[in-house]
């Protein structure tokens, strides 16, 4: 049964058939609106995809100018050289689209939510720490909450190299946008609380805005559904002189910053008698599939890496249940879904100690390697593989450790938590009005 809390779920990127942000704000969604009366307003790109899922739902679309489509096709091309887009370049440029929509909705909405309602407001997207959300203005008497936002986790200094690949000399646009972007200061100073996706991010909210503690959570934005929590753990038996082949899994965009390539190398590397047990499976596509296929082909591994090229997300679910464990040397990764579902799945995961993905992994789960230098990636991913090819037993054990820490990560149970932060919030709000 439903609560009777009011909620407004401010949602500009949400679409259960689209990857990566969208599909996290659209989980957000789904489990929320289950367990309390909401009214979302999203972009009009959304429609479709929404009304075919909930075609009963209280949903408002918000419209785009044409004036906004045309500079939409002139911005998404300036910000790309040679098919590989400039991220901050990107995201600077298209601000005006999101200003836009945040401005609309600020108009729709801001005499219901000056009339009390609603009793709570909810901004979830962009995650990006870099949007402000000017319904803010309206809540004069309505508790406000912003996030879960994620993002500005910096490259490593030993990886600079790849930072340059990655355009981020663009970076200082991040630092325009925070002085000269109308309302970006007042949304975090005045926002009641704030989700934080990452421990990085939440500090630096904290001195950016001098946020008190009270006032923020870390909540990490990805979340697992159920199709993809595996029931039954690994029970492969246990054998030092087994030689069968233990598959090892990578999933995401071939672009430098994700470390194809570090694994790659990695497994060259490793000793005779353990590159004969091993098969490695790349799953994504992106502009260094060519690249990292060369780099196979010149380090003689063509029986040992498969490319899969782009797969549906529902569809990887094959893939890591025939894995046994996940390898994943990204370098600046702040969100890192991929990591969450290979543990849904039971695998061990071998990551970077740089960013969100760091904090899903523990010790009982896999490994997380700090970013020193690209030699010393290399070579401490070689000593992992080689540990959980050899040890069989350690496998199983941190499998069934991935799958129990994922369960902390299941949609269900991250919709129960945002209630309860909108409960907690509006029994302070009560107090508050009261005294």
């Amino acid at each position: 049964m439903k609560s009777k809390v009011r909620v407004l779920l401010i949602i500009e990127q949400c679409n259960p058939e689209w990857p990566s942000v969208p599909l996290v704000g659209y989980s957000f969604y789904k489990h929320i609106s289950q367990l309390v009366n909401t009214t979302l307003v999203t972009h009009e790109r959304n429609k479709t995809a929404l009304e075919k899922a909930h075609p009963e739902r209280d949903i408002v679309y918000i419209p785009e100018s044409k004036f906004i489509k045309s500079y939409y096709k002139i911005a998404d091309k300036v910000s790309k050289i040679k098919g590989k887009i400039i991220w901050p370049l990107y995201n600077t440029l298209t601000y005006p689209i999101y200003a836009e929509f945040n401005h609309q909705v600020y108009a729709q909405f801001k005499n219901v939510i000056l009339g009390g309602e609603y009793d709570i407001v909810h901004a979830l997207t962009p995650i990006l720490p870099r949007y402000p959300v000017k319904a803010i203005k309206a809540c004069k008497n309505t508790p406000f909450i912003l996030g879960p936002v994620n993002g500005g986790v910096p490259f490593p200094k030993g990886f600079q190299a790849v930072a340059r690949q990655e355009f981020s000399y663009f970076n200082f646009l991040r630092l325009i946008g925070r002085y000269i972007i109308p309302g970006y200061r007042e949304t975090y100073e005045k926002a009641d609380y704030i989700l934080s996706g990452s421990t990085y991010t939440m500090n630096l909210i904290k001195d950016l805005f001098d946020i008190k503690n009270e006032k923020i959570e870390l909540f990490y934005e990805n979340g697992i559904d159920d199709s993809f929590l595996k029931t039954e753990v690994k029970t492969s038996t246990i054998d030092k002189d087994s030689k069968r082949i233990v598959n090892l899994l990578f999933v995401g965009r071939l672009v430098p910053y994700k470390g194809a390539d570090i694994l790659i190398e990695a497994i060259s590397n490793l000793e005779r008698s353990i590159q004969d047990r091993i098969k490695l499976t790349i799953v994504g596509d992106g502009a260094e599939k060519n690249n990292l296929q060369i780099l196979v082909n010149k380090l003689r591994l063509d029986e040992k890496v498969d490319f899969t090229g782009w797969v549906e997300q529902q569809k990887t679910v094959n893939y890591y249940r025939d894995s046994d464990m996940f390898c994943f040397p990204s370098v600046r990764e702040f969100g890192g879904a991929v990591v969450l579902e290979a543990m849904a799945n039971g695998l061990p995961c071998i990551v970077i100690n740089n960013g969100g993905i760091a904090e899903y992994v523990t010790e009982e789960t896999g490994y997380k390697i700090n970013p020193v230098s690209r030699d010393y990636v290399v070579q401490e991913l070689k000593e992992c593989i080689t540990k959980l090819v050899q040890n069989e037993a350690l496998r199983n054990k941190m499998s069934a450790k991935s799958i129990e820490r994922a369960k902390e990560f299941s949609w269900n149970a991250k919709g129960e938590a945002i209630v309860n932060i909108y409960n907690q919030l509006l029994e302070k709000h009560t107090s508050n009005t009261v005294a």
